[in-house]
Order: C-alpha cells, then sequence, then structure tokens
C-alpha cells in the first residue's frame, strides 16, 4: 500500500532524498520507441532544462541526476533554512519564476495599495507559497505536468504520460548520499546507453565533469565543499575530484 508522502519525507531527519518518476504508455516514450523506431530523444532535453530551471525556483538544491529512456532519477537537498531567510517579496518573487500567482500579489509585489482583508489574504498565500517552494512533492509536480502537457500535445493525444505517484526515498547520512548519487549519475553506463561518464549525456556527472576541466563546479548543482569546517558553506562535505574518482571507479567496476 503506499503511504502518504508526508510520512516518508521529514526534513527534522534528512533534507536529502532520491526521486524517481517514469513514465507510461510505451516502454521508450523518452527515447526511441524499439516498435516503430520514432526517435522522442528531444524529450530528455525538455526534463533536464525543466529540472535545472525549477532549481532557480524553489529552496531545493540538484545534488545529481539522470534522464533515462522511460524514466528520470535526481537526489535533492531541501534547503528549509533559506526558504525561512527570504523576505515575503522574495518568496513572491520565487514563486512568480515559475507560477501565475494572484492579482493580488502582484500588486503587492508593485507596491500597489491594499486594504487590511486584501493584505491578509496576501498573508496566507506567502505562508502557502513559503511552505511548497520546500515541497519535493510540489517540485515533483512541476516537472512533470509541464513534461506531460508538451508530449501529449506533440503525441496528439490525452491521458497519462508519467505515473501517478513519483518514488521518493530519505537519504539519512553521507554515505547514503554519496552511494545514491553514484548510482544515479551511473544509470547511463549501467543501462550500457553510454559507455563512461564524461558521455553519459543528460546527467549532472557530465555537467561535473565539464565543469571540472575548466577548474569549476556547475552553478545549477549543488557544489562540493570539502570537509566539514567553521563557517560551512552550503553544499556536499565532499571533494569534487574524490567524487568523480569514485563514479569513475565505480563504473568500471560496472563494465
Amino acid at each position: 500500500m503506499a503511504r502518504p508522502r508526508k510520512t516518508i519525507v521529514s526534513l527534522e531527519d534528512t533534507p536529502y532524498y532520491h526521486c524517481c518518476s517514469r513514465v507510461v504508455r510505451k516502454a521508450f516514450l523518452c527515447g526511441i520507441d524499439n516498435s516503430t523506431g520514432e526517435n522522442f530523444e528531444h524529450r530528455r532535453e525538455w526534463v533536464d532544462s525543466r529540472i535545472l530551471e525549477l532549481a532557480t525556483i524553489f529552496a531545493i538544491d540538484i545534488c545529481a541526476y539522470a534522464v533515462m529512456s522511460n524514466h528520470l532519477h535526481v537526489v535533492l537537498k531541501v534547503d528549509a533554512d533559506k526558504a525561512k531567510q527570504w523576505s515575503d517579496k522574495e518568496v513572491l518573487i520565487q514563486w512568480h519564476k515559475g507560477f501565475k500567482g494572484t492579482l493580488l500579489t502582484h500588486k503587492y509585489l508593485k507596491e500597489e495599495d491594499l486594504n487590511q482583508f486584501e493584505l491578509q489574504t496576501v498573508n496566507e498565500c506567502i505562508t502557502e507559497y513559503r511552505k511548497r517552494l520546500i515541497d519535493i512533492s510540489w517540485f515533483m509536480r512541476s516537472l512533470s505536468e509541464p513534461i506531460a502537457r508538451m508530449a501529449n500535445k506533440e503525441d496528439k493525444c490525452t491521458g497519462r504520460f508519467w505515473e501517478g505517484r513519483f518514488k521518493s526515498q530519505a537519504l539519512l547520512d553521507e554515505a547514503a548520499v554519496l552511494a545514491c548519487m553514484a548510482y544515479v549519475d551511473l544509470n547511463p553506463v549501467r543501462a550500457k546507453m553510454a559507455t563512461t561518464p564524461e558521455t553519459s549525456d543528460y546527467t549532472s556527472i557530465q555537467r561535473r565533469i565539464n565543469s571540472a576541466m575548466k577548474g569549476e563546479q556547475p552553478p545549477e548543482l549543488l557544489p562540493f565543499v570539502g570537509n566539514e569546517r567553521l563557517n560551512m558553506p552550503n553544499g556536499l562535505m565532499f571533494s569534487v575530484k574524490d567524487y568523480i574518482v569514485l563514479v569513475e571507479d565505480t563504473g568500471r567496476i560496472i563494465r
């Protein structure tokens, strides 16, 4: 029996979660349909772009992701402290980046005069939006719905594109986070869609390797910040070099 999401997600225990969504209808709706030979590979780019876009809206960081032929994986870190520190206006600005909001929330940002009842309504919206911006269910919903609409329009059909519920798993310690990230990043190698991590398209590991070759880290992903220390910045307590070596060595074992 499926469990309510609120019983699975507990930010008091961990901010890290591994989420997975799978498509329905046919086996390769996001890749190449073996029955017809039709290529849907461009849809993986839709998903890739949407994941990175949502990271600029939500107070949720992307640790790792992989867009496969018929499913996707994301490892997320919920940054509840960031959402708490946002001012009321910042919450609305973030929300309006991806959602319409209401007439009153737009008036509030334009600093137009609002009566007491309207201000109360706006404050209620801000409270609700602040909660949604750290909600992985809202994140995954905001990821899947636009892709489903685009795919259905392209296929000239209606109905589900994704399975009804995404799967989520709490990652309770650093070892679990790193192991899960490596698992996600190596999915294309495991599925024989790529021979090396750097040739694994639509994955976080490809972005990290390309940036590492320039001595950088990709700004759209949660960075590696090394060992724990004073004034610790937000990031993964591991070095990017060591992580890439971990993925490389694990990938060679798989092959």
